[in-house]
């Protein structure tokens, strides 16, 4: 937008302070001058065998020195007020600079103004807070794109390598081929509905309603039973009735990758799930444990990022894509909810989500 130019913001403070003392000090000679006035007559007179001065003659004398004080105080007042102005509005340009580095794309830099609390210190402090999530959330977008261009570009090169081999050998079998370029393609088809919906749960263009969140349970792991029974893991549920309100689609999608996760990233025998819901006055939380292999701190401080698997990369038909996680957080925050990952000390993981309670 362009805009017209106009005063700065120093010049303004400065002649607001002349103003200021301008009309302070006429005010300060306008009550002088009536005072004198009161015991000044109004003609010439002998008092004494002295001559007392009349209000012209006091006039006169007092009508210099008033211009003389006026003109002393506007000259005061500028300076001063330049100066004054000057060491005011200094933070504000560290301010302004820091903004200036951070619209080039410098998000790395931080004002960290010295001082006492005041104004300015919470502005920079503010300002500072919101760099580093920025700072922070531009590094996840770029790994994100990273990320998904590689992912992206996986299936692709299969397909190509396929149909060179294909082209090359023309007695290859096309049942074989067509199998294997069905199974290729379904992958991406699953990584591009995972990130529309990644990007349908970060917009929160949904519709909400009231939603009970142990029936979103049963319903997903009634539709991955058979999945666990393949993978000998046993899923157990149980809880109470606890409402929020949101999307039910989301909720279940946001259910149902957590518990094919605990299904999926378990021991390879006698694995076992625990799904529970609970109630609480203000808020209602979603648990999922799963036994399986220990997981290091590092490791755990990454999980939630997309592309990113608690352990070494799955390469079966029920592998996912590596957003699994990554949806859940956006649909928990989406909820306004929050996503809490932590380790089992006998190996697998706890997840809990904390969403607000319907009455709430």
């Amino acid at each position: 937008m362009r805009r017209e130019p106009g005063l700065s913001v120093r010049l303004k403070l400065t002649l607001s302070y002349a103003g200021f003392l301008m009309v302070a000090g006429a005010l300060l000679l306008a009550v002088v001058w009536v005072f004198l006035l009161r015991y000044v007559p109004d003609g010439a007179i002998m008092a004494l065998g002295r001559f007392v001065p009349n209000r012209s003659d006091l006039l006169r004398a007092f009508a210099p020195a008033a211009v003389g004080v006026l003109g002393f105080l506007l000259l005061f007042g500028l300076l001063g007020g330049w100066v004054l102005a000057g060491r005011m509005l200094a933070p504000l340009a560290r301010i302004t600079e820091a903004t200036r580095m951070a619209a080039d794309g410098s998000l790395s830099h931080r004002i960290r103004l010295p001082g006492p609390e005041d104004e300015f210190r919470r502005l920079a402090d503010v300002f500072d807070a919101m760099l580093a999530r920025l700072e922070a959330h531009v590094a996840e977008q770029q790994r994100f794109a990273a990320n998904a261009s590689h992912e992206l570009r996986t299936p692709l090169a299969i397909t190509q390598t396929l149909l060179d081999v294909a082209r090359n050998d023309p007695r290859r079998e096309a049942d074989e081929l067509i199998e294997r370029l069905h199974i290729v393609n379904a992958r991406a088809i699953d990584l591009a509905e995972a990130l529309l919906l990644l990007s349908r749960a970060d917009r929160r263009s949904f519709t909400r309603e009231s939603v009970d969140l142990s029936l979103v349970v049963e319903e997903a792991t009634e539709t991955l039973l058979p999945l666990a029974d393949k993978r000998g893991v046993t899923i157990e549920t149980s809880g109470e009735v606890g409402r929020t309100v949101g999307s039910h689609a989301l909720l279940l999608q946001m259910t149902t990758n957590l518990v094919h996760n605990a299904i999926v990233h378990n021991l390879s025998e006698r694995g076992a799930v625990w799904v529970t819901t609970a109630l609480h006055p203000r808020f209602v939380t979603l648990t999922v444990d799963n036994t399986g292999a220990v997981l290091s701190p590092r490791l755990l401080s990454t999980i939630t990022e997309p592309f990113q698997r608690g352990t070494q990369r799955i390469r079966d038909d029920h592998a996912g894509v590596g957003l699994g996680l990554a949806i859940v957080k956006s649909i928990a925050h989406a909820h306004d909810g929050t996503l809490t990952i932590a380790a089992r000390p006998a190996g697998g993981l706890r997840v809990t989500v904390h969403l607000p309670a319907a009455h709430a």
